[in-house]
Formats: C-alpha cells, sequence, structure tokens
C-alpha cells in the first residue's frame, strides 16, 4: 500500500511493510512518481520494495539503482500482476511463463542487491491450468543464493479476485519442493479477513507460519491486531473516521 496507509498498518501491528509495485522502466526513466513508491517510513523497521519488470536488464539495472540510492530490508520480485497493461508487455504473471527471463532477472537481481529477494506468484495463467507446482521446483533447481521466500497468491492470473483463494493448491505448491536442493519458504495470500481465516490457512501443509494480508488489510486495518490477539475487533465509525 502507500506510505500513509503503511503507517496506519505499522501502528496497528503489521510485522513487514512493502511498498506499491514499481515498473521498472519507470524507475529507469527517473520518473519521479514512480521513485516516490520506493520511500519507506521510519516507523518502517521492516520494508520491502516491489518492482515488475519484463527483462533480465531492466530488473538487473533497477536493483542497481535501488542499492545505490534506497535502503530496502528486502526486494520483491513481482510475477503476480494481472492488469493487462503489465502482462502485455511481459512482466508480472505474464513473466511466470518465461521461465529463461525469470531465471535470468533472478541471477541479475540477487547478483547485485545486498538484501533478500522475494517472489510474488499467482497460481498459473488460468484457473484450470495452475503451473505453480512446476515453478516453484524449477526455481529451487536453480540454487540462486539471496531468495528467501515466496509468496503464492491462490488464485490465477485471468481470476485476478474472483472465486475464492486456493490454499490446497498453494500448499501444493509447497509441498512440490525437491529435498535435493535447500527448500525455499512458501508464504500464502489470499481471503484473509480475520484471525480464524489466518490460523486456518497458515494451517496447511508446509507454509511458513505467517501469510501476507491484502485485501483483508484494506477492508481492516486493524487486522494485524485481530491476528495477533486472537480475537474480532468491531470498530465503531468514529473510530474508523
Amino acid at each position: 500500500g502507500n506510505l500513509p496507509f503503511r503507517r496506519v498498518m505499522k501502528k496497528f501491528g503489521a510485522d513487514i511493510t512493502c511498498g506499491e509495485m514499481a515498473v521498472g522502466t519507470c524507475l529507469l526513466e527517473g520518473k519521479q512518481s514512480e521513485w516516490a513508491l520506493l520511500k519507506r517510513h521510519p516507523e518502517e523497521d521492516v520494508f520491502g520494495i516491489q518492482i515488475a519488470a519484463a527483462h533480465p536488464d531492466q530488473f538487473t539495472r533497477v536493483s542497481e539503482l535501488i542499492e545505490q540510492f534506497a535502503q530496502p530490508d528486502f526486494v520483491d520480485l513481482n510475477l503476480g500482476c494481472p492488469l493487462d497493461l503489465v502482462c502485455d508487455k511481459g512482466a508480472g504473471a505474464a513473466l511466470m511463463m518465461r521461465e529463461r527471463k525469470l531465471k535470468g532477472a533472478l541471477q541479475g537481481i540477487t547478483e547485485t542487491l545486498s538484501c533478500p529477494v522475494t517472489i510474488k506468484m499467482r497460481t498459473g495463467w488460468d484457473i484450470n491450468h495452475p503451473f505453480a507446482h512446476q515453478l516453484v521446483p524449477k526455481i529451487q533447481s536453480w540454487e540462486i543464493d539471496g531468495i528467501a521466500a515466496i509468496m503464492v497468491h491462490g488464485r490465477s492470473r485471468l481470476q485476478r479476485y474472483q472465486k475464492l483463494a486456493n490454499w490446497e493448491y498453494v500448499s501444493e505448491v509447497a509441498k512440490s519442493q525437491s529435498d535435493k536442493y535447500p527448500r525455499i519458504p512458501i508464504i500464502g495470500n489470499g481471503d484473509i479477513f480475520s484471525f480464524q481465516d489466518y490460523e486456518e490457512k497458515i494451517a496447511h501443509e508446509g507454509l511458513s507460519k505467517t501469510a501476507m494480508l491484502g485485501r483483508g488489510a484494506l477492508i481492516k486495518p486493524w487486522l494485524p491486531t485481530e491476528i495477533k490477539e486472537r480475537r474480532h475487533w468491531d470498530i465503531s465509525a468514529t473510530e474508523r473516521l
């Protein structure tokens, strides 16, 4: 989310915050509005920058700039954005289907940055043909140092936010990794709107005991407090304002 909203989230107990998706080409062009997305507030003790691009050289050059001019605790490679404007250029969710470019991007980023790298992806392109369970083991087999975690949103690109997120499949993705290589932590995302949702979702086999909050936090910025205190918090209209 944007910086003012992230400050609200920190006050309600969010442990980690991440900036809005910044487009690599716009950063390379020096667009001020795009660079503003990389700013962090002092209250954000663990903060990540999220980047979308279509080519390894773009990711690498952006990483050089981030290393020089920003101070993130991690950088997130976006393979999840479903927007046509992004996917039509080969970035966002479309990059999931371009393995050679993805591998090159990960190699370039991790060799350039001194901070950890995370990856955000969807289940695949459409609901009937998920392939994250095939892609994640390939990423694992590349043995690229510096990949700290993979976040999997339990919907396909074409679903966007329709139907329920498939956490059973997210668990499948986590279990698809090979014992031959170091395992990458898998963090789930999708349809967490209460502490009960949170506890039910992270209980799925193979997943990290944490989750990424998206729309649930937009609807209820106090959701981290509910999760940590294991209670429902019915905030009045006055308190919301």
